[in-house]
């Protein structure tokens, strides 16, 4: 069997870092770490190719060398996979695919010969054996949750490194909270369940034998979902290979915000390398919060939750969402000045969207209130349910706090509180001419083109001065802000 696995194209977004990438002469941000997984999970003797097509085009010396396509996609990519899926139709290929848009919407898909849903690790080896025998169904399923300790370390070799900005892996999947917006539930059910820390050690070493140094993300939805495993056998492990290794990399992941709760653990977490954790604050109005079930953020002082994480070397990006149907008149410029006094640099601010299979979309059928399907891209000035405050005020006020807290004034501002406040415990520095490509560039596009070019100077010459250790950090934040202006049309 020649199998191509594709990975299909993401539009422009708040996460894409599209624009901020071109700096530092990358295509994407992140490799697709589930399609080389699932890589590893095809037979041995099998031929394999992985397209990302972030990276990459899709030629059709590519499709006429396959005897299969393999496909995985988030809802945001679907226009991309339609595409990938009609190309691959018109030379008779027969396609496979799984993943997140293909397990919440597989009516959608008539023209995939076998949809291989839910996690691959429950599901693939059944097609796999019934393909053996000639006999593989259309739809493989499962109910349970399968052991991610089973699971094998991705095929690394599919890829060009050189490409990405970062490299991730997985070490957990599910979370324990039952926010009423999302699907992470939906798609890894509540009890998180982890890898060994061995599996986590040797995924690191094939990544430092390959030779990657930088930033690799930890793609858990919920990295302290299981606590009480990640600080008496993964960190101190980590750290001690960290150590040993003299800290080739910097980590960054996704957490709840009791991680403010839990000295001992940000600590371990800084002293293991991470730097950076993305945290869904969501909104400041209590009434918000136990609408959509965020009951972990209610009774909370969310900004001192915030400054002590970035003050245990924690740099804190945040999500915040408007369109509740509890959101009072107010929320647009409450939602601003949270942001602007909370330092939260990376702040993704975007509209409620209810996404298939979630406890939202279920509540807002039933209201008779869903429009249409989610786009997967909450940043697009778009809605699929009927909102219950007008909606050209909600769009204005959304509207409004972007073009507010992304205008260079603003920005900028909020950057120097962060850096104010910002206590990294490790500061590896990996020399890379792609960084000193980047600060020239932010220099002429910033500096000297830009609009925010009084702003950049004020923040180059502040951060040379005040924190200097951080200047690396100062620039990056800059580059950030250029990308979240393009994407915010601000």
């Amino acid at each position: 069997m020649k199998a191509l696995l594709i990975y299909p194209k993401y539009p422009d977004t708040f996460w894409s870092f599209k624009y901020a990438l071109k700096f530092v002469s990358k295509k994407a941000s992140l490799p697709p770490l589930g399609l080389l997984t699932v890589a590893a999970m095809l037979p041995k003797e099998w031929e394999k190719r992985l397209i990302d097509l972030n990276v990459s085009a899709l030629t059709e010396e590519d499709l006429e060398w396959a005897d299969s396509l393999f496909i995985s996609a988030m809802v945001v990519q679907k226009n991309s996979t339609l595409e990938v899926i009609r190309r691959g139709k018109d030379l008779g290929k027969t396609i496979v695919a799984g993943g997140p848009l293909f397990t919440t919407a597989y009516e959608d898909f008539k023209d995939i010969d076998h949809l291989v849903l839910n996690e691959a690790e429950a599901t693939l080896p059944s097609f796999l054996e019934d393909l053996k025998n000639q006999k593989a169904q259309r739809i493989y399923t499962a109910t349970g949750w399968p052991d991610v300790e089973k699971t094998p370390p991705p095929e690394w070799g599919l890829i060009n490194m050189k490409r990405y900005d970062s490299m991730c892996l997985q070490y957990s999947r599910g979370c324990p909270f039952n926010c009423e917006f999302c699907d992470i539930i939906v798609l890894n059910g509540r009890n998180p369940r982890t890898k060994s820390k061995n599996q986590i050690l040797s995924e690191l070493e094939v990544l430092h034998t390959h030779g990657w140094r930088g930033s690799v993300f930890f793609v858990d939805d919920n990295f302290i979902g299981n606590k009480k495993r990640l600080k008496t056998e993964l960190l101190p492990s980590l750290i001690e290979w960290m150590s040993q290794k003299k800290y080739p990399f910097s980590f960054y992941t996704e957490a709840s915000i009791n991680l403010s709760d839990d000295e001992e653990l940000m600590g371990l977490m800084a002293k293991a390398g991470f730097n950076r954790v993305f945290i869904g604050i969501e909104t400041p109005n209590e009434e918000s919060l136990t609408e959509c079930n965020k009951h972990l953020n209610k009774n909370r002082d969310l900004i001192a939750c915030v400054k002590k994480i970035q003050s245990n070397g924690l740099e804190v990006q945040g999500g915040f969402i408007v369109g509740f149907d509890n959101d009072p008149p107010s929320i647009f410029e409450r939602q601003i000045n949270f942001i602007q006094k909370s330092g939260i640099v990376t702040a993704m601010v975007g509209l409620l969207n209810a996404p298939r299979g979630t406890k939202l979309y279920k509540r807002l059928k039933k209201e008779d209130r869903l429009l249409k399907d989610s786009s997967g891209d909450n940043t697009d000035f778009s809605l699929n349910f009927i909102p219950k405050m007008n909606i050209e005020t909600l769009i204005s006020g959304y509207k409004e706090i972007l073009s507010t807290i992304y205008s260079p004034k603003n920005y900028y501002k909020r950057v120097i509180t962060f850096l104010k406040e910002y206590q990294p415990k490790k500061i590896k520095l990996h020399f890379k001419f792609s960084h000193l490509n980047a600060f020239l560039k932010s220099i002429w596009f910033l500096g000297i083109t830009g609009k925010e070019r009084l702003q950049y100077w004020k923040l180059v010459s502040w951060t040379l001065m005040r924190r200097p250790r951080l200047f690396s950090l100062a620039i990056t934040l800059a580059i950030y802000g250029f990308h979240f202006r393009k994407i915010a049309g601000v």
